[in-house]
């Protein structure tokens, strides 16, 4: 038997689910949560930065007392409280009513990070943010997933650029204290620890739990007292740049992630894995097996006939190889556990085209029955990169699927949005069927006035946000003047305002915008049609190359012949992002194809209205119709910047700014608005997480779920083996 550690703060009996609801990040995506919250204590919602145990644990108990007796604070509580008890019941929900009995067959979620909300950082960008709408939108539906993950102590940035515009910064310790997580304890009330063995002296894990509406994410710390200090910090940091650490976070993360759950008592049908950093999970599930009296054949078939891999990486060099001489070091005492021998071992991790040690992505596609990329166009790059693993195939036949990615539409879309406009045009139920495409089709009812008024809120809100950012930064003692007026100072919220926020990636081109300097200008400074620019993101801190492109871009916005107009706002995330995808007029990527998997921000900005300027790549290539945004194709050759350059101020100077500033005598510009009512159409059911999380339900889990309840002939250790081994 395990528990749950939290806060010490003892509230009125009358309110008490408050402290349940603090814990459950529900209210996340659930205005009323968040507005019973700010209900509460406003001030303390806003110095806490909307985090419920933060603010709960900093009020005075007397006022929380006193809304205990307050009858308008208890309406409300009592209205909250009824509807998300109502939501934690899943026996009503799509899956039950559609796949299967949550209580028997569940999905056990395995992902290196989670982006979830601000008030939990330890997410570094796509992936998690994925994996974090994946949670949620599984909640939503009722599907019986469960999550497994690190909790990365000093694994977030926080970005501050020096007046040269170079990016420093320190890790923030995250306070558990007061934040929506809480510690597993065994039935004594200790912390419940589970041993790894497979690394010498065995690391010791401790757990922590975060609740994800009906979803519980567990999260795997080794900063445990009981582990060697140079143990400790294997959980410390996201994707270090040690390729040993990196194999031992991987070793704790798939075979600890799997002891977790065993320790839990959690049993799962299906194994997902998202991406190639815990695949290791595979082993452990059939040791587990092997200990248990099958033969390998047997175990290593029940387990990859229900597992599930998900690839996000089109590019070779994304995907983790570790040196046979490392994998022997950790590997060599486990192995026998299975009854596979080390040449049998590292042939399920060769990659047919490279030597150079044992590929993660390549073993996770031998060991896992149902295979996916996150596009079109990626599942077109995925199999053309792992077609060796099957060279009697051709390339259109390799077994790797597709489930393009969507984004959590109650998280991204903007509150006023859903709940004041839409409720009134699509009705209020539109939430519950928002993958359908017809409910989508009113939104062509909404008059243009009052879409435009609310997009412009909306910008002015990011606006003075960043100001505000800028303000604070001006106060502090150490402020330099240059760096202030980089940070956005002189936005003007009348002019078309562009927006690129995303970590900084050399393949993500940040500065193509900034390939012809002059030719910019002159767009930027129109006196009567302006344009800006506001750039976000945070670069790796190992990686050298995109920080010196994000000072270029700094440069720029530091660069008075600019006016101002291209502004570099410090520190992106979750919270800012919020407002950038509201609050732009454009948003623009422009990555070197084919390296964009699919891209999730571009859904997330045209979900609000906000049109996309992309490279064909990724999921505009599926998304984009003409009518929704604007796009090009990308040219080819040594020359691809300077001409893809080219052609995106082409697009602006001959069709995107005409647009914008042709308005009606009352300002509004209709054939723009056109444009945003293209993009909310298309993206709101083609490209929303219930859609992404009803397709791996329908194209894999049921599949799995039957995999699990036959039972399968078996074969001898030794004809399996023979089987297996002459196809790799």
């Amino acid at each position: 038997m395990y528990g749950i550690k939290d806060m010490t703060l003892v509230l009125p009996e009358r309110i008490s689910g408050l402290k349940e609801l603090a814990y459950n990040l529900w209210w996340s995506w659930h205005p009323e949560g968040r507005g019973l919250f700010k209900l509460l204590n406003r001030k303390g919602w806003y110095l806490s930065n909307h985090n419920p145990v933060k603010m709960l644990n900093s009020m005075d108990p007397a006022a929380i007392e006193a809304a205990s007796r307050d009858p308008h604070f208890l309406r409300h509580y009592d209205a909250v409280m009824a509807r998300f008890e109502s939501y934690t019941d899943i026996s009503s929900g799509w899956f039950c009513s559609n796949v299967a009995d949550p209580k028997k067959y569940s999905i056990a979620y395995f992902s290196a990070e989670y982006g979830l909300h601000h008030a939990l950082p330890f997410y570094a960008g796509g992936l998690g943010f994925l994996a974090g709408d994946f949670l949620k939108e599984a909640s939503d539906l009722g599907v019986p997933a469960v999550g497994i993950g690190f909790m990365y102590p000093q694994g977030y940035l926080r970005q501050m650029i020096s007046p040269e515009g170079w990016q420093v910064g320190a890790c923030e310790i995250l306070d558990r204290k007061n934040a929506p997580i809480r510690k597993v304890v065994d039935d004594k009330g200790e912390p419940l620890s589970v041993k790894v063995p497979v690394i010498d002296p065995p690391i010791h894990l401790e757990v922590w739990m975060v609740q994800v509406g009906n979803t519980a994410l567990y999260l795997i710390d080794t900063s445990s007292e009981a582990n060697d200090p140079w143990n400790r910090c294997i959980s410390d940091r996201l994707y270090t740049g040690d390729l040993e650490q990196r194999l031992r976070q991987e070793i704790v993360l798939g075979i600890g992630g799997v002891r977790v759950l065993d320790a839990l008592g959690i049993s799962y049908s299906v194994l997902h894995l998202n991406e190639g950093h815990p695949a290791f999970a595979v082993l452990e599930r059939v040791r587990d097996m092997v200990e248990g009296g099958a033969v390998f054949s047997d175990a290593f078939e029940d387990v990859r006939s229900t597992t599930v891999f998900t690839t996000h990486t089109p590019v070779p060099a994304g995907h983790d190889v570790f040196s046979y001489q490392l994998m022997d070091k950790y590997f060599a005492s486990y192995l026998p556990t299975l009854d596979l021998s080390r040449d049998e071992f590292f042939r399920l991790g060769m990659n047919p085209g490279s030597s150079t040690g044992f590929n993660m992505t390549a073993f996770a596609l031998r060991c896992s029955a149902y295979r996916n990329a996150v596009s079109k166009k990626h599942q077109s790059v995925t199999r053309k990169m792992w077609n060796p693993i099957w060279p009697d195939l051709p390339e259109e036949k390799v077994p790797i699927d597709h489930v393009t990615n969507g984004v959590h539409v109650p998280s991204w879309i903007d509150r006023r949005l859903g709940d004041v406009i839409l409720n009134r045009y699509l009705g209020r139920n539109w939430l519950e069927e928002h993958d359908q495409s017809r409910i989508w089709e009113l939104i062509d009812e909404i008059p243009d006035d009052v879409l435009w008024r609310h997009h412009n809120v909306m910008k002015n809100l990011l606006i003075t946000r960043i100001r505000d950012r800028a303000r604070t930064k001006w106060l502090e003692q150490s402020a330099d003047s240059r760096l202030v007026m980089a940070l956005g100072v002189l936005l003007d919220p009348n002019a078309l305002t562009l927006g690129f926020a995303r970590r900084f990636a050399s393949y993500k081109r940040p500065t193509l915008l900034l390939q012809d300097l002059s030719r910019l200008k002159k767009i930027l400074n129109d006196t009567w049609r302006p344009v800006q620019i506001i750039y976000a993101g945070k670069a790796h801190q190992d990686d050298q190359q995109s920080k010196q492109l994000l000072q270029q871009v700094f440069s720029a916005a530091k660069d008075p012949s600019f006016g101002g107009r291209i502004a570099f706002v410090e520190d992106y995330d979750e919270l800012l992002a919020q407002y950038l995808v509201h609050g732009v007029d454009v948003w623009v990527n422009n990555p070197l194809p084919p390296m964009e998997a699919s891209g999730t921000s571009g859904m997330k900005a045209t979900l609000n209205g906000v049109p996309q300027l992309s490279i064909l790549d990724g999921w505009w290539i599926e998304g984009y119709n003409g009518k929704n945004g604007w796009a090009f194709p990308g040219a080819e050759g040594q020359d691809r910047d300077a001409m893809d350059a080219a052609e995106m101020y082409d697009l602006l100077e001959k069709e995107i700014i005409p647009l914008f500033y042709d308005v009606d005598v009352e300002g509004i510009p209709h054939r723009w608005v056109q444009v945003m009512k293209e993009a909310i159409k298309n993206t709101g059911p083609n490209f929303c997480a219930r859609r992404m999380v009803k397709e791996y339900t329908d194209k894999f889990y049921r599949k799995a779920i039957e995999s699990a309840m036959k039972s399968k002939t078996r074969k001898t250790k030794e004809d399996f083996k023979a089987e297996l081994f002459k196809r790799i």
